[in-house]
């Protein structure tokens, strides 16, 4: 049995054993007070006795960025011996740090990415700064704060600025007593200036320093340390901390709490060498630590913390009246609006709420999201370009990074930017999705509800149109309608894509009917169904009046297509949006989204569906939506039990009366030709008067449509998602 002996700062101690890497240990720890006198003692009384002797907290050199210095009276204890190995730690305790920061990732996928560090302190911890560095959106050092009581000036993590403070620090500890150096854990002797510890996610160093300097409020704060004891995960927990990684080898099992230092694990592995001349140097102890079998232990200490899986979503305003609603910018009202809009793109992207309470039913699996906004909209994401929208999607896939999140979803215009998501996926380290599949099965699933509420008994005997044919979600929705009937009209500007599209749908359905057009007017009279997926400005895309009786128009487009005021002018005519979801658990948004309590875009329900599946994986991307994934997000659908929404139309639910009474109107206008003609003439005079318009947003020199569908508001599909309109036999 090989024996260790811990002298630690403290005072007491005791005898444990353990089994570890194959070899059985005996460690006793011995307190010496901070003394070196009785520190040097103890070596000598057990220097024929142990095979190694580890200095807890009694270092013989420091370390910090670049600049090293020998500590006066820790480099004086290592000789005191003539057999056994004397080591402090700092041997094995920076390859540990990285290598457990790479491992407690691997086990906790972004548990440090893009977070806040702030070291306490950074003194001999340069392998977990810098592993942490690589990973953190800032670091900062705490030990101006730690060690000179210096109010809110804790060294910046660049490595230029670190060195040269690090040497003026060092030479002021080199004669410092160990207590100080390593406080042990308890009250601080005098009050620490908290604004530095208000402003990190994460406090990394030693569990002394930070139990005794940091502030009594650390919520939802993450603790990285080299061990820690039940004792300070009850102090921590009482302080709000949310999880505690130690990065030390447990010497109890893999995954137990680490409660070691680096010193007693780095005595361990000069006693198991297998030759006990060769040299306490690096390639020694990396050949030893290539036969560890570990992972640092992640404990999350507040109830219900542990095993919620992380999303985010990114929301902007559709237009400027949100940015006048919201009460942080209700100011703006007295200032012009287009100078309003322009600026508000401007702003960074900002943190809006978390989402919670939402938990599967079938697998028991609990999520949490976080909405972040743009402050752009859709509007200026068109006229600004395309890298614009990119920049402020990457700052905030970092932002959903920081807090936790695997997964971010586009919403609403930022899901049509561009390539759909394809580059932002490409530069953020989070998985990207922009919740297209799920917006197209609710397309469908809205569009069916809507047709069979306004009395279509068998709609394969009808024709469909769809505006925006060419685009991302268009495209899918034609392919998938031709497949259920024969009779479907596609419209866009794009004549070449047109063909294409034509193409695939006669190869996939030989038989369906298509025609193809670059405007909608000529076929709206015939059509049944509109679905409308643009992301059009300044054009009217369906000209309302020339619509059959009891015709349904599917606006998937948000802003939409197809304005209250218009839908007005065909009472006859149900025009709805594509329908939203409830995600099954008790949903708290934190943040009006505009729907109702508990209900979600589509887009959002497919990042929160894939969370709680967790896939945390690139889903929906570019302008191909395949029918595979659509179909795939429909099964997790199913499984996890989201639900449909009602129906709405602009903001307000489609109830059986207000549907009673559009069919009943529909019927005495299929009855009556002449009347209809009028209600046609009637109609089409008073549009004359609504200036023209999409988004909300008036034709103007540039106003052009593109065939993309702007998807922020569409619901999850059922299972009629996805057999929508059983094809005729």
């Amino acid at each position: 049995m090989k024996k260790i002996l811990v002298i630690h700062a403290g005072e007491g101690g005791e005898i444990a054993t353990y089994s570890f890497m194959g070899h059985d240990l005996s460690v006793q720890r011995a307190g010496c007070g901070g003394d070196a006198e009785r520190a040097r003692a103890l070596i000598q009384a057990y220097d024929d006795q142990v095979d190694a002797i580890a200095l807890d907290g009694m270092p013989a050199t420091l370390e910090l960025g670049g600049a090293q210095r020998t500590h006066e009276l820790g480099a004086t204890l290592p000789a005191v011996a003539q057999r056994a190995a004397v080591v402090d730690g700092n041997g094995i305790r920076a390859g540990l740090e990285r290598w457990g920061v790479i491992l407690a990732d691997r086990a906790q996928p972004g548990i440090f990415a893009q977070k806040r560090v702030l070291m306490v302190p950074g003194l001999n911890h340069n392998g977990l700064a810098g592993a942490l560095g690589r990973r953190a959106a800032d670091l900062r050092y705490a030990d101006p704060i730690v060690y000179f009581n210096l109010p809110a000036w804790p060294l910046v993590g660049s490595r230029g600025t670190l060195d040269q403070a690090a040497g003026p620090t060092l030479d002021q500890l080199r004669d410092a007593a160990f207590d100080r150096l390593y406080p042990l854990p308890g009250g601080p002797a005098e009050p620490r200036d908290a604004a530095a510890f208000e402003w990190a996610d994460i406090l990394a160093g030693d569990i002394g320093a930070i139990r005794r300097h940091a502030p009594a409020e650390l919520k939802r704060k993450t603790v990285v340390v080299e061990w820690a004891t039940e004792e300070d995960l009850a102090d921590l927990r009482a302080r709000g901390v949310n999880i505690v990684v130690t990065m030390m080898p447990a010497l109890d099992g893999r995954g137990e709490l680490g409660r070691w230092p680096a010193a007693v694990i780095e005595a361990i592995m000069a006693a198991l060498r297998p030759d006990p001349a060769a040299p306490l140097s690096e390639d020694t102890y990396l050949d030893l630590m290539a036969n560890l079998d570990w992972t640092p232990a992640v404990r999350y200490l507040q109830p219900g913390e542990a095993g919620i899986n992380r999303f985010a979503f990114v929301i902007h305003p559709l237009s400027i009246k949100f940015i006048h609603n919201d009460k942080r910018f209700r100011w703006t009202k007295v200032l012009p609006d287009g100078l309003v809009e322009s600026f508000s793109a401007l702003i960074p992207p900002m943190y809006l709420s978390r989402i919670t309470g939402g938990v599967s039913p079938t697998t028991g699996q609990r999520i949490e999201g976080h909405l972040i906004s743009l402050g752009a909209t859709p509007r200026q994401m068109m006229t600004r370009g395309e890298r614009f929208t990119y920049d402020k999607l990457n700052k905030a896939a970092r932002i959903a990074e920081r807090k936790g999140a695997r997964i971010m979803g586009l919403g609403a215009f930022t899901s049509v930017v561009g390539d759909a998501g394809i580059t932002v996926a490409h530069e953020a380290d989070i998985a990207i999705t922009s919740g297209n599949s799920l917006t197209v099965a609710a397309t469908l699933e809205a569009a069916k509800q809507a047709v069979v509420k306004m009395g279509a008994t068998d709609l394969t005997k009808g024709k469909v149109m769809i505006i925006g044919a060419t685009g991302s979600i268009g495209s899918v929705c034609a392919r998938l309608l031709a497949q259920a009937i024969y009779d479907v009209v596609l419209v866009s500007i794009e004549p070449e894509r047109l063909i294409e599209l034509k193409r695939t749908i006669h190869e996939e359905t030989p038989g369906a009917r298509v025609a193809i057009a670059t405007k909608a007017d000529d076929y709206l009279s015939q059509c049944d169904l509109i679905v409308t997926a643009t992301s059009a400005f300044g054009q009217r895309i369906v000209d309302i009046t020339k619509c059959k009786p009891g015709a349904v128009i599917c606006d998937v487009a948000r802003p939409p297509d197809i304005s209250e005021e218009e839908a007005a002018l065909r009472p006859d005519v149900l025009v709805i949006e594509s329908g939203e979801v409830l995600i099954p658990g008790e949903i708290d948004f934190g943040y009006n989204i505009g729907l109702p309590p508990g209900t979600a875009y589509a887009c959002l329900a497919e990042t929160a569906l894939l969370a709680m599946e967790g896939r945390f994986e690139d889903y929906t991307l570019g302008r191909n939506i395949t029918m595979e994934r659509v179909k795939e997000i429909y099964r997790l659908f199913k499984k996890h039990d989201f639900q449909i929404a009602g129906l709405r139309s602009h903001d307000e639910y489609v109830t059986d009366e207000m549907v009673a009474e559009k069919r009943v109107l529909a019927d005495e206008l299929r009855r009556d030709a002449a009347r209809f003609a009028r209600v046609q003439s009637e109609s089409a005079a008073k549009l004359a008067t609504i200036p023209v318009s999409s988004k909300g947003v008036k034709a103007g020199r540039s106003g052009v449509w593109r065939p993309v569908a702007a998807v922020g508001a569409a619901a999850a599909a059922g299972a009629a998602g996805l057999l929508l309109f059983r094809r005729r036999k």
